[in-house]
């Protein structure tokens, strides 16, 4: 998707070139300009240049963002204040592409006190300022914005430690598409630079419901309104570097359980990616929420003893406490053995009993974990969904310790109405044995690091589980073919204000799609249809499916290797796939190291490198380093998002040369629409290239040729916006782009 208001071009156009900053003898005021920075005449440029060290001497002081959506208009007033921290004068031009359905309400520029105007361009006449700046300064940048009106505004000189302010205010329509709404700001179109706060604050309100929210590109919160009809999502950050885009959907609740669609296609040729948000109801009367059975199993063996054993137990009583009327529960403590508080399941009435005995017991003895989890399971009612939650910080030492035999035989003993939700406190745990608890019997698991709270994580992952609203789901595309669903079947239950993102792959596109979705309630099969879906054969949609997608298969299959070990096919589709998607993970950072890694030879020793990291990662069961990679494996398994890339050098590789030029913060992996490129040498090289197969086209950078080619395919001026020297596949023909 193509970027919608880039507010910091004037930022970019100044930082061009570093004009008097580095200047140390007397020099005249530079001419005036038309368009962005003027740069010094010759004679200005000291006789010994100073090499200019901080890259950031335009600073971005504040970046504030209010955005109000009602009845899908949505106003966004922007707030921003940048400061000149170098020694010289900057001067420019404020331009930045607006969105054809966009009317701008206010655009104010603050200079001593005094309003700037601005006027508007249409899209020939900024086309014609783009090209004049992409020629001039040999910054692509502005080539994605090709085809876009324009607003500019004139940039008085900016002294040394002065600050400008600008404010804008703009309004849109937005779309409903597929029942989603998307809204998107330009927070990439810095260049990478660093913003000391910036704020984004959206308030959704209007008549209809509002199902899913979502954010593929922030960690964003999300405050619902006293009804379902409006919402408020907030991010904010202090030393920001911009990676992306922000971007939200929501969606307009239609159903019971509300089933929203975004689908993406690389072209018609390939299999295609989608994404389901499953959104139960957000609450539910009483009545209507499916009464469970709760049983808290947890480790009181002596390691436990001190701040771990407080918080555990009170992770317990906040369970307790907050049960639904028609649940019931039992709490089960091991140590040398195992105690019960009852002998049978027990309703809430009997809390505050359950509560004076926990806090009543010591953490002492070893640790049985198979008789713990063998007394839960024999309490469990074969007739009621089971909720089990299992805290353990250690590995079994006494009973059966072997890892295998306690998981065959919770297996044989469990129904298939049991969950398990395992939490690993402290870096002792017996990870192969909670992963594959949660993994087999569709819990979520959380390790509590020696700096975390129990009783925070247990509370959170409560908290999201409380109210069942759905059971034993499952789903059914009709006739349309899908594999290697994230998660994967069984699918975990669904739950009143917990949201199941679901990703997968589809093969033959079909046209009003019909997918049902069934699971039991109370005992009982209930099934939600869901019609009129479109899983297109053509190319397009949403790029970031893909690579969502592909973070949460890396992950599942780095989880296969450390739960049961390696083999050639799991390690060539880890590599495949990172390089494909630029997805790093700390066993692929061959991606970013391996400079032939395109090549048939850099693959082969990238598979090589990862095989070798593989084994380590399946021989250690516990340990700080055990745990670390199966928190770190299990974020990139259940990732909401893709993972971000990388985050970018301070400086681009080599030294600074002489001339005073600097360098901007440089990023080697970028995204951009469907492709990934890596930085090889001052090569942006698209990863779907192969060079020992293909040929390149070669085109002059801001040559005739390539303007006219820009022309010619649209789609490549995205593309061509992310450096001087590019290498792109299209159709599978290779552009590269080349310097004189």
């Amino acid at each position: 998707m193509k970027r919608l208001l880039p507010l910091f071009l004037l930022s970019l156009f100044v930082l061009a070139v570093p004009l008097s900053a580095q200047v140390i003898i007397p020099c005249p005021p530079p001419p005036p300009c038309d368009i962005g920075p003027c740069p010094l005449p010759p004679e200005c440029v000291p006789p010994v240049p100073g090499v200019f060290t901080d890259p950031e001497w335009l600073k971005i002081d504040y970046h504030r963002v209010e955005v109000n959506i009602e009845n899908q208009i949505a106003t966004t007033h922007v707030d921003m204040k940048f400061v000149n921290t170098g020694n010289g004068m900057a001067e420019g031009t404020f331009l930045f592409p607006l969105p054809l359905e966009a009317s701008v309400d206010q655009l104010t520029m603050w200079v001593n006190g005094e309003a700037i105007q601005a006027q508007i361009l249409e899209a020939d006449e900024a086309r014609n300022i783009y090209n004049q700046i992409v020629r001039r300064f040999r910054d692509p940048a502005l080539l994605e914005y090709v085809g876009m009106n324009a607003i500019q505004a004139n940039v008085f000189p900016i002294p040394p430690g002065e600050e400008r302010r600008i404010e804008i205010e703009y309004s849109q329509v937005l779309e409903a598409d597929n029942g989603l709404i998307h809204y998107v700001y330009p927070m990439n179109a810095t260049g990478a630079r660093r913003i000391d706060e910036v704020s984004i604050s959206v308030n959704v309100s209007g008549n209809d419901p509002v199902s899913n929210i979502y954010s593929p590109s922030h960690n964003i919160a999300i405050s619902r309104g006293d009804d379902d009809t409006s919402f408020r999502v907030g991010f904010e950050s202090t030393s920001y570097t911009p990676q992306e885009d922000f971007s939200l959907y929501y969606g307009i609740a239609s159903e019971t359980i509300n089933v929203n669609l975004l689908t993406y296609r690389e072209s018609a040729s390939e299999d295609g990616f989608f994404m389901l948000l499953v959104q139960p109801p957000i609450s539910l009367p009483e009545e209507q929420i499916i009464p469970k059975d709760v049983i808290v199993v947890l480790d009181q063996s002596g390691s436990m003893f001190g701040d771990k054993w407080d918080q555990a137990r009170a992770a317990t009583e906040y369970v307790l406490e907050h049960l639904n009327p028609e649940d019931r529960f039992n709490v089960v403590m091991f140590s040398t053995g195992w105690r019960n508080f009852s002998n049978q399941l027990e309703s809430p009435a009997l809390v505050e009993e359950a509560i004076d005995w926990i806090r009543s017991q010591e953490a002492i003895g070893g640790t049985d974990i198979h008789a713990g989890m063998m007394a839960a399971l024999e309490l469990a009612d074969p007739q009621r969904p089971t909720t089990i939650l299992f805290l353990s910080d250690g590995v079994a030492t006494e009973g059966v310790t072997d890892t295998e035999e306690i998981l065959d035989d919770i297996e044989a003993a469990a129904g298939p109405n049991v969950r398990i939700f395992a939490f690993g406190v402290g870096d002792d745990v017996d990870t192969f044995l909670l992963d594959t608890l949660v993994r087999d019997f569709r819990g979520a698991g959380s390790y509590v690091r020696p700096t975390e709270r129990v009783d925070e994580e247990v509370a959170s992952l409560y908290n999201k589980i409380s109210a069942p609203v759905l059971t034993d789901v499952e789903l059914d595309f009709g006739g349309l073919e899908v594999d290697t669903m994230y998660p994967a079947e069984p699918l975990p239950d669904l739950f009143a204000g917990s949201q199941l993102t679901i990703v997968g792959r589809y093969r033959d596109a079909a046209e009003d799609v019909t997918i049902s979705l069934s699971g039991k309630v109370d005992g009982e099969t209930q099934t939600f249809v869901y019609s009129g879906l479109d899983f297109p054969q053509r190319a397009g949609g949403e790029p970031f499916i893909a690579r969502l997608w592909a973070t949460r298969r890396i992950g599942d299959l780095l989880n296969s290797i450390r739960l049961n070990g390696e083999n050639p096919e799991l390690i060539d589709s880890i590599v495949r796939l990172s390089v494909r998607y630029g997805i790093i993970t700390p066993y692929t950072s061959f991606l970013i190291t391996e400079d032939d890694i395109l090549t048939q030879t850099g693959m082969a020793d990238a598979r090589l490198a990862l095989e070798q990291e593989a084994q380590g990662l399946s021989s250690q069961a516990s340990g700080a380093v055990a745990v670390e990679a199966a928190d770190e494996i299990g974020g990139f398994a259940n990732a909401a998002a893709p993972m971000p890339a990388v985050q970018p050098t301070m400086t681009a590789p080599g030294q600074p040369q002489e001339g005073g030029e600097f360098y901007a913060p440089v990023n080697p992996i970028q995204t951009v629409n469907d492709k990934t490129f890596i930085l090889q040498g001052d090569v942006w090289t698209d990863t779907a290239f192969q060079p020992d197969t293909m040929e390149t086209q070669k085109v002059v950078f801001l040559s005739d040729e390539y303007f006219a080619l820009i022309e010619q395919l649209p789609q490549l001026s995205d593309y061509f916006a992310i450096g001087e020297r590019v290498i792109v596949v299209i159709e599978g023909v290779a552009y590269e782009v080349v310097t004189q």
